[in-house]
């Protein structure tokens, strides 16, 4: 089968295009032949060694597409089901990818694999950000940054459903458009306004209840100087590169802050949270509480240009990669 793989850390020019041997259901293991594959920014990260992996190895952590093989103990699926997965393992830019049935899900009909790999990972990323990380209240200010992103455009959307006050952070008019588009309450260019400024202007000086940051070090002062007593600075992404390093005491100066940076993972961690959390990321879809655009869509072969326009910043929305 053919496979995206890299040899060494570094830009997209160390994606390979390759032949490899296709993979075979261990026990507790799912074959899934892949429809549609996410490209998220944590793949940008794992490529550039921002997270070590390694090396050889392949990339991508997201797929949906049809169960063909079912290994022993397997008892959640059977072949011929549509799975999808978006925890990985590492390796999901692939025609075939063997995946532990314990991180897979079904798809219920009425999501294409599209829509599907293209809205998992994001998708529930949004879901555990809004509904347990910082249990979002009706009326509360949240700031949501590069709210034209993947994560960011569902994180809106649900934010708004829930009856908070959603302050989109973006860094075009262009993505300010979509943001209010999606329903945000107030957007902040980048471009030409100070988010810090604003958000002070937004909420009469008091600050946001919550941040959600996932651009990492250009916005981290931002968020910290963004929020109100007892505000809460989930930081879940590094799109500009790392968070810096911080005296806590910070914390405490700027109003007995919350700060935490969570992971997807920890959050469904067993196969149940992690059903639970894809069943209520769908029937959001369902219900058009979440409306999930097309995705831009990118031969396998062609891995590198899409990592070339993620991390350029030319892109909205989702990106999937097709075999």
């Amino acid at each position: 089968m053919k496979a995206v793989r890299i040899s060494q850390t570094g830009g997209p020019d160390v994606i390979r295009f390759e032949e490899v041997a296709a993979p075979q259901a261990g026990a507790g293991e799912i074959v899934i032949r892949q429809r549609a594959i996410g490209v998220n920014f944590i793949d940008t990260y794992h490529r550039t060694g921002l997270y070590p992996i390694p090396t050889p190895s392949g990339l991508g952590l997201e797929g949906a597409g049809e169960v063909i093989e079912v290994g022993a103990g397997v008892t959640r699926f059977k072949v011929g089901d549509r799975a999808g997965f978006c925890s990985g393992p590492i390796g999901a830019y692939a025609e075939m990818h063997a995946v532990p049935a314990a991180r897979a899900v079904t798809i219920p009909d009425g999501v294409s694999d599209d829509i599907a790999a293209a809205s998992m990972l994001k998708g529930m990323t949004a879901r555990y950000l809004l509904k347990r990380t910082y249990p979002l209240k009706a009326g509360e200010f949240a700031i949501v940054h590069a709210a034209a992103g993947g994560v960011g455009q569902i994180a809106v959307q649900w934010a708004a459903h829930i009856g908070a006050v959603v302050i989109a952070v973006v860094g075009s008019a262009a993505k300010g458009e979509i943001a209010r588009t999606l329903g945000a309450n107030h957007v902040i260019d980048t471009s030409k306004e100070d988010i810090v400024k604003r958000v002070r202007e937004i909420t009469n000086g008091e600050g946001a209840h919550v941040s959600y940051d996932s651009v990492g070090k250009d916005t981290f002062q931002a968020s910290l100087d963004s929020l109100r007593p007892l505000g809460m600075f989930v930081s879940f992404g590094n799109a500009s590169g790392a968070a810096p390093p911080f005296d806590p005491g910070i914390l405490a100066q700027k109003g007995s802050l919350f700060f935490t940076r969570p992971t997807l993972f920890t959050y469904t961690r067993t196969p149940e949270l992690l059903q639970e959390t894809a069943d209520d990321l769908f029937e959001g879809i369902a219900k058009g509480i979440v409306k999930i655009a097309p995705p831009t869509r990118y031969a396998l072969a062609d891995a590198a240009q899409a990592h070339r326009d993620l991390e350029a910043r030319k892109t909205t929305g989702s990106l999937v990669l097709v075999p």
